[in-house]
C-alpha cells in the first residue's frame, strides 16, 4: 500500500485559503442609531391669513419651481450647468468612481504579454588562451504571464468597499454642493427682487417728497410757511435720493454675485417686484425626521463612515499571509520559423506566501489609524445628523414666526399709509405743521421697506426650510400618524 504524500506548507496554506476564502477580516458596517426624535413637533404653518393662504404640498427635487418665477428657473439652470464649484466637485466624482474601478480590478487576474528577440556574439578567446571560435546566436521568446492574489482575508474586498463608498461619498459631496448652489442663487435671486421692491418703494417716495417739497416751496413764497420748513423738505428729498442711490448699488452687488454664481459674468437681470411671487407651500405637522436620511450631507457623512470602517479590515489584514499564484504559458525558439511548433513550448506556476513576522509595531499602529479615523467619521456622522434636525426645527420655527410677524407689519404700513394721508391733509389746510408731515413720510416710508425686508426673510427661510430637508418631501411620508 502506498503512502501519501506529506503536505507541504504551502499545499496547506492554500487548502485552508478555500476553507476561508468567504471571510472578510475586519468588522462590518452597521448604521448607527439616532437619537433623534421620530417626528417634527414644530410646524411651519402660521395662523390666520399666512397659515390659509399656504397649504401644505408635496415638494420635488426642484423645488425653486415653486417660487412661480421663470426668470429664476433660468438662472437656476445656468448655475447648474455653469458654475465652476459644481464642476470642480463633478470633476472629484468622476475621479472617485475611477478609483473605485481601479480597486475592483484587483478581483481579476492580471495578464501581461512578454515578447523579445535577442541576438548575442560571444568571445572565442577562453581564460586558458585558446581561441575556441567565436559564436553567434539567436533567442526569441513570446509568453503570456499571469497574476493573481487570493483574497483569503478579505482585504481586496474591504479596499473595494472603502472605495465605492468613497465614489458614494463624492457623488454625495456633489449633491450636497448642488443643493447649497441652488440655495445662494434662489437667496440672492430673492434679495435682488427685494432690492427691486425697496428701489420702487424709494422711487414713490421721492417722487412724494419732490411734490411735497413744490408745495412748501409755494407756500413759502406766500408767506405761509418760513425757510425752515423748507430747509426740512430739502433735507428729506435729499436723504430719500441717497437711500435710492446705496440700494442702486446694494442691485448692482446683488447682480453681480448672481452672474457669479450662474457662470455668467455679464448677467443683466431685468427689473421685477417680488411682492408678486406666490409664498410656497409649508409641510404640514408631523413631518418625519427621517427625511434627513435624503439629506446629501447626510448620506455623504455615511459613506464616508462606510469607508472608514472597511478600511479597519485593510489594515487588519496586513496582521495575515498574503498568498499569490503566479504562471507562464509561452514559446521559445532560436529560431522564427520555429517558434511556435510544439518542441519550442515554455510554461511555468507557482505560488507565493507572504507574512509580516517582525515590523516593530507597523501593522498595528496602522490598524489603530484606520480605528481612529472611524471613530472621526462616526462623530462627523452624528454631528451631521444632529444639524440637519436643528436646521429644519429652525427653518419651521423661523417660518411660523415670520408668517405672524407679516401680518402685523402690514397692519402697521396700512397705518403709516392712512396718518401720512392725514398729516398731508391738515398741514395743507394749516392746522399742524410741516414737522408732521415729515415724521409722518419717515414712518411709512420706514414701514414699507420693514415689510418688504420681513417678506424677503420669510422667502429665504422656505430656501433654508428646503435647504435642510434636502429639497423637499413627499406627500405620504410628511402625512402624521392616526391618532390611537
Amino acid at each position: 500500500m502506498r503512502k501519501p504524500l506529506p503536505k507541504s506548507p504551502l499545499a496547506a496554506a492554500l487548502g485552508t485559503a478555500l476553507l476561508i476564502s468567504g471571510c472578510a477580516i475586519g468588522p462590518d458596517f452597521l448604521r448607527p442609531d439616532s437619537p433623534l426624535p421620530e417626528r417634527y413637533e414644530a410646524s411651519a404653518e402660521g395662523s390666520g391669513e399666512a397659515a390659509a393662504a399656504t397649504p401644505a404640498a408635496p415638494v420635488h427635487a426642484q423645488w425653486w419651481t415653486l417660487f412661480d418665477d421663470a426668470y429664476l428657473n433660468t438662472l437656476m439652470t445656468q448655475a447648474l450647468e455653469n458654475n465652476q464649484d459644481l464642476l470642480a466637485a463633478a470633476a472629484r466624482m468622476e475621479a472617485a468612481q475611477a478609483a473605485a474601478r481601479e480597486a475592483g480590478a484587483d478581483y481579476y487576474p492580471g495578464v501581461n504579454l512578454d515578447a523579445s528577440s535577442v541576438r548575442s556574439r560571444t568571445s572565442g578567446e577562453t581564460a586558458s588562451g585558446k581561441n575556441m571560435g567565436s559564436t553567434t546566436s539567436t533567442n526569441r521568446r513570446v509568453a503570456l504571464g499571469v497574476s493573481y492574489e487570493l483574497d483569503i482575508w478579505g482585504r481586496i474586498r474591504r479596499s473595494n468597499e472603502a472605495a465605492r463608498a468613497q465614489a458614494l461619498s463624492s457623488t454625495f459631496a456633489r449633491d450636497a454642493l448642488r443643493l447649497s448652489l441652488a440655495g445662494q442663487v434662489a437667496d440672492e435671486y430673492l434679495n435682488l427682487r427685494a432690492l427691486d421692491a425697496e428701489l420702487q418703494v424709494t422711487r414713490e417716495t421721492l417722487d412724494s417728497q419732490a411734490e411735497t417739497l413744490k408745495i412748501v416751496r409755494a407756500r413759502v413764497d406766500a408767506g405761509a410757511d418760513s425757510a425752515l420748513e423748507l430747509s426740512q423738505a430739502q433735507a428729506s428729498y435729499a436723504s430719500a435720493q441717497a437711500q435710492l442711490n446705496q440700494l442702486q448699488r446694494q442691485r448692482a452687488l446683488s447682480e453681480h454675485q448672481l452672474g457669479l454664481l450662474a457662470g455668467q459674468p455679464s448677467l443683466k437681470v431685468p427689473a421685477g417686484d417680488f411682492r408678486k411671487l406666490p409664498l410656497p407651500p409649508l409641510p404640514p405637522v408631523g413631518l418625519p425626521s427621517s427625511l434627513l436620511e435624503a439629506r446629501p450631507d447626510v448620506r455623504q457623512a455615511e459613506e464616508t463612515l462606510v469607508a472608514a470602517n472597511a478600511r479597519i479590515g485593510v489594515a487588519k489584514a496586513a496582521y495575515f499571509p498574503s498568498i499569490s499564484l503566479t504562471g507562464l504559458l509561452g514559446s521559445e525558439s532560436a529560431s522564427l520559423s520555429n517558434l511556435f511548433i510544439h518542441n519550442s513550448s515554455i510554461w511555468s506556476y507557482g505560488a507565493a506566501l507572504a507574512m509580516p513576522i517582525f515590523n516593530a509595531g507597523k501593522t498595528a499602529a496602522q490598524v489603530d489609524q484606520a480605528t481612529a479615523g472611524q471613530k472621526e467619521a462616526l462623530a462627523n456622522y452624528l454631528k451631521t445628523v444632529q444639524t440637519s434636525f436643528r436646521e429644519v426645527k429652525d427653518a419651521l420655527v423661523t417660518l411660523k414666526e415670520y408668517s405672524e410677524e407679516e401680518i402685523a407689519l402690514a397692519a402697521q404700513m396700512d397705518a403709516s399709509r392712512q396718518a401720512l394721508n392725514i398729516a398731508k391733509a391738515r398741514y395743507e389746510a394749516g392746522y399742524v405743521g410741516f414737522l408732521s408731515v415729515l415724521d409722518s413720510q419717515r414712518t411709512y416710508n420706514s414701514a414699507q421697506l420693514l415689510y418688504l425686508e420681513l417678506r424677503k426673510n420669510r422667502l429665504s427661510a422656505a430656501v433654508d426650510l428646503f435647504k435642510a430637508l434636502g429639497g423637499g418631501w413627499q406627500e405620504e411620508a410628511a402625512q402624521a400618524p392616526a391618532a390611537e
